[in-house]
């Protein structure tokens, strides 16, 4: 990231995957801000991060204000660390910050944030004209938005996820007024055709495999064919994999594993130990529950029910042992 040398950044969720010291540790290192206004450490009420930016561009002031997803509070429980976790207190916090800047000459005013989309399009409908905040850049429900969605006056845009394409904004600000008076918003596809590939960023990526070749090349399986894993919307063979895992692994009857966290497609038939690690990364720690019956089903009739597995906000269906859930409750007799 520090060789892309972004002007300013926002943390994500999986900024959080390997805990504190390791986000502390990113932080440190990089050569740009990141902004995030709504974690803070409990004990001292104090921000972790630092909340926004000023940037002069163009001979414009524009402040960034970071805002995140509260699902990352689960995995920083144990370091102390908490967050306005409501879109209303964050909202709050948005309030807080321009109004501190009132009086000062802020030309365009940008949250970045990590809620997902229909996050964003609520907290807009929640943020006061009178805060003056312009453009919502977002992201985590890897939403592609042709064009901009316009919710109180606010543009929202999203640009998908990773770096198959990526989103530019042309923007015509009246000085006087410090508003958008026109744009032109447009998803940049990025290939050969758009972007060169850059020898010495490659050569420097390529310095450290002998390295991780020699680490996770060991081979630890082979299986009969492929495992697919086409979409996070259905069931597929490499989520009952690691649910069949992790099933045995906690020794219970049901394993659930989020379908949003297998984030390979495909994996096979030979399975080195790196091959374990990319589809999984993550260092998550196995949770057991003992409840009845009827409450489970009741858990599962919610998060199978055609209105939650619609929704566009990442981890919306699982993969698990045993996925006809009709069948699997009359083995059991509920």
């Amino acid at each position: 990231m520090n060789y892309l040398a972004p002007d300013v950044a926002t943390l994500g969720n999986h900024e959080f995957d390997y805990g504190l010291p390791h986000l502390l540790f990113l932080e440190k290192m990089a050569n740009f801000p990141i902004v995030n206004a709504n974690l803070y450490i409990k004990k001292y009420h104090k921000r972790l991060m630092k909340p926004f930016t000023i940037l002069n561009k163009a001979g414009f002031n524009i402040l960034f204000i970071g805002i995140i997803t509260d699902d990352v509070i689960d995995s920083l429980k144990r370091d102390e660390i908490g967050s306005f976790v409501s879109l209303e207190e964050a909202s709050d916090e948005v309030g807080k910050i321009t109004n501190a800047y009132k009086n000062e000459d802020i030309d365009l005013t940008i949250l970045l944030t990590h809620i997902g989309f229909d996050a964003d399009k609520e907290l807009a409908k929640m943020l006061k004209p009178e805060w003056g905040v312009d453009i919502i850049i977002g992201g985590h429900s890897h939403t592609i938005l042709e064009k901009p969605e316009i919710i109180n006056n606010i543009l929202i845009t999203q640009a998908g996820v990773g770096t198959d394409q990526i989103g530019r904004f042309d923007i015509v600000v009246d000085d006087d007024t410090n508003s958008v008076v026109d744009y032109k918003w447009q998803l940049v596809p990025i290939d050969s055709s758009i972007a060169e590939k850059d020898g010495e960023l490659e050569e420097f990526i390529n310095s450290f495999k002998d390295v991780v070749d020699r680490k996770y090349n060991t081979i630890v399986s082979k299986f009969a064919k492929k495992l697919m894993h086409p979409s996070r919307k259905v069931e597929t063979e490499l989520g009952n994999l690691f649910a069949d895992i992790f099933k045995e692994r906690a020794d219970v009857d049901v394993a659930i594993t989020g379908s949003g966290s297998i984030r390979l497609k495909e994996m096979g038939p030979i399975i080195t130990i790196g091959d374990l690690i990319a589809v999984f990364p993550f260092s998550d720690s196995l949770t057991k529950f003992k409840i009845k019956g009827k409450n489970l089903k009741k858990i599962f009739s919610n998060f199978m029910s055609n209105e939650n597995r619609m929704k566009d906000e990442g981890e919306y269906t699982i993969s698990l042992q045993d996925y006809h859930v009709d069948n699997y409750f009359k083995n059991l007799n509920l």
